[in-house]
């Protein structure tokens, strides 16, 4: 019977702090923190409580969300076993520029987190009148509103990542061409990663160019490293890689 007692008793001074869940708010809004969140929370319960900044980039936001840590640690497994396999099969193939290219980029994304990204669209109005999915929260999901960026990134085959400043309506080319980019590229594409995380491949050679596709602030464009010309190729690897690029928020906090 003591036992019992003591049992209860632990339960009571533990019990409120049990099965309570939070979602994080942070950057350019009003009221960051942790919010508490019952079953069944959406996203606009906690929108409405952090109330993001009118001048902060909603479209930069992001959210998130745990359930996707797992899949997206695979994602990320997936890109550094292809990017080894290209360094070693470029080594084997004489091809010293594309190992030292392979090797590089295998640094640059072991250094990146796993966010578990959602994509989403977090424009506080449109969420409030239905023209964004009001979608459920986890425990533990966390929404960043940044500060809008001033330039776009050129990442991949390219003498190093650069940071080029953002022109209103220049097109996803011209932004490539301010960088250094190798001869080991694949030269007939580009990948264009939005700051909302949506992914596009897009046709830049003569046989394919798509005009008129633009970058908005705070974009990433993935310079592809080449790989068809080798006696192991990885043809998927350009795609995973800016999958995963697109899962990487923007800073809170503009540079």
């Amino acid at each position: 019977m003591k036992c019992s007692n003591l049992f209860l008793l632990g339960l009571l001074l533990i019990g409120p702090g049990v099965g309570q869940a939070a979602v994080t708010v942070s950057g350019d809004v009003r009221s960051p923190g942790q919010f508490e969140i019952k079953p069944g929370a959406r996203l606009l319960d906690v929108i409405r409580n952090a109330q993001p900044n009118a001048e902060s980039y909603w479209l930069g936001a992001a959210w998130l969300h745990r359930s996707l840590v797992d899949k997206q640690t695979r994602l990320k497994a997936g890109v550094l076993f292809d990017l080894k396999l290209l360094q070693r099969g470029a080594l084997l193939d004489g091809k010293n520029t594309r190992a030292e290219l392979s090797a590089r980029l295998y640094e640059q994304v072991a250094q990146l987190p796993v966010t578990g990204r959602q994509v989403a669209v977090l424009d506080p109005i449109a969420v409030e009148t239905g023209f964004a999915r009001n979608a459920l929260l986890d425990d533990g999901d966390h929404l960043i509103y940044p500060q809008r960026p001033s330039t776009v990134e050129v990442f991949g085959a390219v003498a190093q990542p650069c940071q080029v400043p953002y022109r209103a309506l220049q097109e996803v080319r011209a932004y490539a061409r301010d960088c250094a980019i190798l001869g080991d590229a694949e030269g007939d594409y580009l990948w264009l990663i939005q700051p909302d995380g949506q992914v596009r491949r897009l046709g830049v050679a003569a046989w394919n160019r798509e005009d008129g596709v633009v970058a908005a602030p705070g974009s990433k464009i993935l310079v592809p490293i080449r790989s068809d010309d080798l006696e192991t190729p990885t043809p998927e690897l350009n795609q995973q890689l800016a999958e995963f690029l697109a899962t990487q928020p923007l800073a809170e906090v503009a540079p």
